[in-house]
């Protein structure tokens, strides 16, 4: 016997993971538009494999053309399954040419499946002592797992073995053919049984060992479900044979025969450079050299990216390009600057494309050592500022908002943003973790991009664009604005066609872009002083609370230390051990620690030191340090592109995350305060998402309730609880309002009992009440919940997605959550919509009648504004006109509006 290799066989179902691959990544084109998303899937998961197991053995295993024997056995086999798309048809031939380039093994066998290929090697391989993993996302592959045999999803990253086939399906390996008959196949259109699904089949062959057992026990199985058996059993043969994976074909190789090869490197880099694998390209030897600044990129011009990139340098070239840019149906355009802070930023440089592949930079501030000459800046933008400031001239970029921004600080107001391909690829798919530039170029255009590194350098060494060689520059800074146009001309036909989503993008996020401009350059008011004083209250308090604990825990301690806080509670104090760490440690995380909080003195103790703590260094002591010297405010940012639901967000400061419901939380909204003369005005959608949710379901009761201006709460807790609105008690509306709020949450009776502190039983009732009393939210859920399975995404009032990839998993918790998302995410992403809606309705008013009043804070619900004091009343009243008519719901809208020196006041 040939002696065995020391690495497991690995056996690739490349038919699989062909059509998983095309169904998960987006549809990626070539620079000639032909379509490689699944071919850069599955090679993608080739490398990977490579790199994981390095392996000696290996084959890819595809489905060979026509019909096999399971047809010949039942006409319908699979005569559910639509023909091959026309976009992955042309991918299969190119796909396994590079299989074979990388030196890989392929076999395709007529008149099997690719499944009965990979048993039967499988088997062999096992049979003579090897181990193997077999690569596949196909489930009747779980009848083949062994102690030597595994199962790898390399596109989810799980393996399956014995102990792992017995989680997911309830059955083990030796039994899977059986589930497999009894609970059929909808997409090889195995029959099965009716009404037989995954929980009964596992049930059954539990019960009885086996499909025969199941067979002889028919007539014992009682109800609907034992009818349908009795009335299929004569199907059951049929569909075990379907199901049943061949593993004596007749095969010209065996395992030993299927050695990994040398690649092709010639046939590679032919295929990538086709294909536009610009990444996998460079890897071949074609990479640019990497570079650390101006001294050291003196070379790296000569590899110059893919297109034809020119530098303007002179008055003539630019007068060329500027009638080429006025005559253009649409331009890409992207600002250099030396800062990534809008409101310090200088102009270096701009970038236009008007074609794919055909890009210019207009360098205007390159200051390093024996920079050559450059055009002025002032003049230059001088003569840019008619086809900036031109609404009619459309104009594309990726996260134009701050280019508007820095335009602003020379006088420039950018108009005429027609798109831009951050929010493109945000609204296709919010679900999506990156949607920079570099990101999508990777992702919808196969390409690898000029990074900011690879002409500045990293880390300390890293040097600012203007010190970077006017070359080097005009390679990374056109590329920006070519690579731009065409993630343009590649997701727009994609949004285009869907009307609803669309309209998200064109009516609310594009136009949002100037008003989150304006409202970020208008800034807040910040006491510094206050806040300084807030910092050493707070320590002063952290340090009470810090002698208080080590009186309570019998000794000094660390209360920033996991490991200290774990021995003195469990093993020191002996505390209940609620939960444990993966490691099998007793858990001290934040949510342990409140359980434990309700009764003991220590953990209290522990949490209250680490809020102030959080308070102190991400607010108190932080802010001041924001301070713009220039203006005296605070800047935030606002992002669009990062809250799956629409929401936005901000970063430096955080404005969402200033918690409200502590006193020194409110003391630190203290601190925004309005100008000398003017107030701070805050207008607060009043329980929007419930009002939402009474809208999409329908509810006759919620409508009602809203409809009188009732207080919601206090009318739940009549419905739930019994009785009249106002003979409701303090503690019934608490727990109505925390039904509420939980319910549009997702929250379980479980999450309920514990916010409420009552037992599970109690909480399970007071669900089951309000669902009694509002069917229609009942009803709406349930629908949610069903059509998010069949559709794999939810939707807004206004046409918003957000996909729900978990939604049908396998695994309960990601399940579960999906489905939490599902029915949450509609009302949040809906309030997102109207909010956003609000903004720009307010921010055209506020420029047209009353340019003297900022809007400069917007957090959840709530729009904040500064207002000189003798227009705030009038002002609040044309807020809430506005806000109030940014949506057409079924139930009104209600504006809270508060008027006051500080942000705290003003609610």
């Amino acid at each position: 016997m040939a002696e065995q290799p020391g690495k497991p066989l690995i056996l690739v179902d490349g038919s699989s993971y062909l059509y998983r691959a095309f169904h998960a990544l987006p549809p990626l084109t070539n620079g000639a538009g032909e379509p490689t998303g699944a071919i850069y899937g599955v090679v993608s998961m080739l490398r990977k494999l490579l790199q994981d197991y390095d392996p000696s053995h290996i084959a890819v295993v595809f489905d060979a053309p026509g019909k096999t024997f399971r047809d010949d056995l039942f006409e319908q086999y699979k005569a559910n399954r639509p023909s091959m798309p026309d976009d992955l048809r042309p991918q299969v031939r190119p796909l396994k040419e590079i299989v074979e380039a990388m030196g890989l093994p392929l076999l395709e066998v007529e008149g099997v499946e690719a499944d009965d290929v990979i048993g039967t090697l499988a088997r062999q391989a096992e049979a003579q002592g090897w181990d193997v993993v077999i690569s596949t996302g196909d489930k009747d592959m779980a009848q083949l797992v062994s102690e030597r045999i595994t199962l790898l999803n390399t596109m989810s990253d799980t393996a399956l073995d014995i102990e792992g086939v017995k989680r997911k399906f309830g059955v083990p390996p030796e039994c899977i053919i059986d589930y497999l008959a009894l609970v059929g196949d909808t997409s090889d259109n195995i029959p099965g049984v009716p009404k037989v699904g995954a929980k009964t089949a596992a049930k059954w062959l539990t019960e009885f060992g086996s499909l025969d057992g199941v067979v002889a026990g028919a007539d014992d199985i009682k109800g609907k479900v034992g009818d349908s058996l009795r009335e299929n059993l004569d199907n059951l043969p049929l569909s075990r044979q379907l199901a049943t994976i061949l593993c004596d074909v007749t095969l010209d190789r065996d395992p030993h025969g299927l050695v990994r090869g040398e690649p092709d490197t010639g046939a590679l880099r032919a295929h990538y450079q086709r294909l536009n694998f610009a990444t996998w390209l460079s890897q071949l030897g074609d990479s640019a050299p990497e570079t650390a600044g101006a001294a050291d990129t003196a070379d790296a011009g000569n590899d110059r990216p893919e297109g034809s990139y020119v530098m303007i340098d002179d008055a003539a070239a630019l007068d060329l390009w500027l009638k080429r840019l006025d005559q253009a149906e649409l331009f890409s355009f992207d600002l250099e600057t030396d800062s990534l802070d809008y409101m310090e930023a200088a102009i270096v440089g701009l970038s236009f494309a008007i074609e794919p592949g055909e890009a210019a930079y207009v360098p205007v501030a390159h200051d390093y050592p024996g920079a050559p000459d450059q055009l002025d800046r002032d003049k230059v933008l001088e003569r840019l500022r008619p086809l900036l400031e031109d609404p009619d001239r459309p104009k594309v970029g990726q996260n134009l908002k701050y280019d508007m921004s820095v335009l602003a600080r020379y006088g420039i107001e950018l108009r005429g943003i027609r798109h831009d391909t951050m929010l493109e690829s945000y609204v296709l798919d919010s679900t999506a973790t990156r949607h920079d530039m570099d990101s999508l170029a990777l992702k919808y255009l196969g390409r690898s991009t000029i990074k900011f590194e690879d002409v500045a350098g990293k880390g300390a060494k890293q040097i600012t664009f203007n010190q970077v060689s006017v070359d080097i520059a005009t390679d990374y800074a056109a590329e920006d604005a070519d690579v731009t146009l065409q993630l343009h001309r590649t997701l727009w036909p994609r949004l285009e066609p869907e009307s609803r989503l669309a309209a998200v993008y064109t009516d609310i996020e594009v136009p949002l872009v100037p008003v989150l401009s304006r409202m970020e350059r208008n800034g807040v008011l910040v006491n510094r002083d206050l806040l300084s004083k807030q910092s050493r209250e707070l320590a002063e308090k952290m340090l009470q609370i810090e002698q208080a604990a080590h009186k309570e825990a019998g000794g000094p301690f660390n209360l920033g230390s996991p490991k200290q806080i774990q021995e003195i509670l469990y093993d020191r104090q002996g505390l209940p051990v609620l939960q444990k760490t993966p490691k099998g440690q007793p858990s001290t995380a934040e949510s342990v620690l409140h359980d434990l909080a309700e009764q003991y003195a220590l953990p209290r103790l522990i949490l209250e030191h680490r809020a102030m703590s959080k308070l102190k260094s991400t607010y108190t002591d932080k802010l001041p340090q924001m301070i713009n010297a220039r203006t005296r405010r605070v800047h935030t940012s606002y992002h669009q592109a990062v809250a799956a639901t629409g929401r936005l967000s901000s970063s430096d400061p955080n404005l969402q995350n200033i918690p409200v419901r502590t006193p020194e939380g409110r003391r630190i909204r203290k601190a925004f305060i309005a100008d000398q003369g003017c107030l701070l005005l805050a207008a607060d959608y009043s329980q929007v998402e419930l009002r939402i949710m009474a809208h999409l379901s329908g509810d006759k009761g919620l409508r009602q309730a809203f409809a009188k201006g009732e207080d919601i709460h206090r009318a739940t807790a009549a419905e739930v609880f019994g009785g009249q609105p106002d003979t409701v008690t303090d503690e019934q509306r608490r727990a109505a309002k925390a039904i509420n709020f939980g319910l549009i949450y997702g929250m379980s009776a479980y999450g309920l009992a514990r916010q409420l502190s009552v037992e599970r039983g109690q909480a399970q009732e007071y669900v089951d009440l309000y669902f009694q009393r509002y069917p229609g939210v009942k009803a709406y859920m349930d629908n949610t919940r069903a059509q998010a399975k069949e559709q794999g995404y939810v939707e807004t009032v206004f046409g918003r997605r957000l996909y729900l990839p978990e939604i049908n998993s396998s695994n309960g918790q990601r399940r579960q959550y999906a489905e939490r998302t599902a029915i949450n995410a509609p009302m949040q992403g809906t309030a997102a919509d109207i909010i956003k809606r609000a903004m720009i309705r307010l921010d055209r008013w506020l420029r047209d009648e009353a340019p003297e009043v900022r809007m400069v804070m917007q957090v959840h619900d709530e729009l904040v504004f500064e207002v000189r004091e003798q227009d705030a009343e009038a002002l609040g009243r044309k807020v809430t006109e506005l806000m109030c008519a940014a949506a057409d719901l079924e139930v009104p809208l209600e504006v809270d509006i508060g008027i006051g020196e500080n942000w705290e006041e003003a609610h």
